[in-house]
């Protein structure tokens, strides 16, 4: 796909949010592109779950399904990553690593975020597997096991609240510098979450499975799952030649990540640039990304519909303008 060749659309993305996107164009008969670089933000957990009629499935799995699924309609996929976004409504060409052009009509970008972790030695490596960060994601898996929540943010508590609901064994690890409302370690005290101080020193594993967090005393805290506030970015330094940056995503004045700010119905600030899943919303779960996805690909067919068929009046009237009287 060197060539020049030009879409309806070209989906920047190719996780739950993307292909539900390409699924309601490319039912609406609009040619679709999907670039995907293969960097799910999931890729590390066993299964994907509160996902209605697939739950559990691995997450590898469930987009190569959903590939399956798209292509039946004839959408493309490739597997590439965008280095180049120019252009303007009807005409942007976008530019890939691996030398593709293509132009599409409008732009739906659904990269997802990449996370960053509180920076406590080894907790990287356990990033999806008993390291979590969304009780109704991992949750249940965890249920009934010991658990440590790391208080990296003075909102470190809500984790603390949601997690205690899994089990009974709950800590919350207020790090240095961790201002944590009295109010919330009132709540922590009275639902039965312990609380100790001070940033841990590391995350220990013996061969490859988890042992707990060496504490900032030097004591070991037997963990089975450690619980962290990471802070999600937006996958979109490519749209920063349209003049799109990410902007900060807050909540009671705490910044807690990155955002794409688009309206109730995807559009950006910019015409013919759309946004949908976790790039819009780091709160979205797996199926609230699908459903935004589709609902954003259903707004933009319904967009290009509109075009269509301006164009098309204009063009009756300027024939009735070239008639002979």
């Amino acid at each position: 796909m060197s060539e020049d060749k030009a879409y309806d659309v070209v989906v920047v993305g190719g996780g739950v949010a993307g292909l539900s996107g390409a699924m309601a164009l490319c039912r609406s008969r609009r040619s679709v592109l999907v670039i995907d670089a293969g960097e799910p933000r999931n890729a590390a957990a066993g299964g994907a779950h509160n996902y209605l009629g697939r739950e559990g499935v691995n997450p590898s799995e469930l987009l190569e399904i959903g590939r399956d699924e798209v292509a039946t309609y004839g959408v493309d996929v490739l597997d590439d990553r965008v280095l180049d976004l120019s252009g303007e409504l009807d005409s942007f060409v976008v530019t890939t690593a691996g030398g593709s052009r293509v132009t599409a009509r409008r732009i739906l970008v659904t990269g997802g975020v990449v996370d960053e972790l509180p920076d406590v030695p080894g907790l990287a490596d356990r990033w999806g597997r008993d390291v979590l960060h969304c009780p109704y994601c991992h949750g249940w898996e965890v249920r009934d096991q010991r658990i440590a929540v790391l208080g990296s943010t003075p909102m470190s508590s809500h984790q603390g609240l949601l997690f205690r609901q899994l089990s009974d064994d709950v800590v919350l690890v207020v790090h240095d510098g961790v201002e944590m409302p009295e109010a919330e370690l009132e709540k922590m005290r009275a639902i039965g979450v312990r609380i100790v101080t001070g940033t841990p020193q590391e995350v220990i594993t013996q061969g490859d499975a988890l042992v707990g967090l060496r504490l900032a005393d030097g004591s070991v805290l037997e963990r089975d799952a450690i619980v962290v506030a990471s802070q999600p970015h937006a996958r979109a330094d490519f749209l920063a030649p349209l003049g799109i940056e990410p902007e900060p995503f807050e909540v009671n004045g705490l910044t807690f990540g990155s955002v794409v700010r688009v309206d109730p119905n995807g559009a950006t600030a910019r015409p013919g640039v759309f946004a949908a899943g976790n790039a819009t919303d780091i709160s979205m779960t797996l199926m609230a990304s699908a459903a935004h996805g589709n609902h954003v690909g259903a707004w933009i067919n319904a967009d290009l519909a509109a075009a269509d068929a301006a164009r098309a009046v204009a063009d009756h009237r300027a024939r009735r303008l070239e008639r002979p009287r």
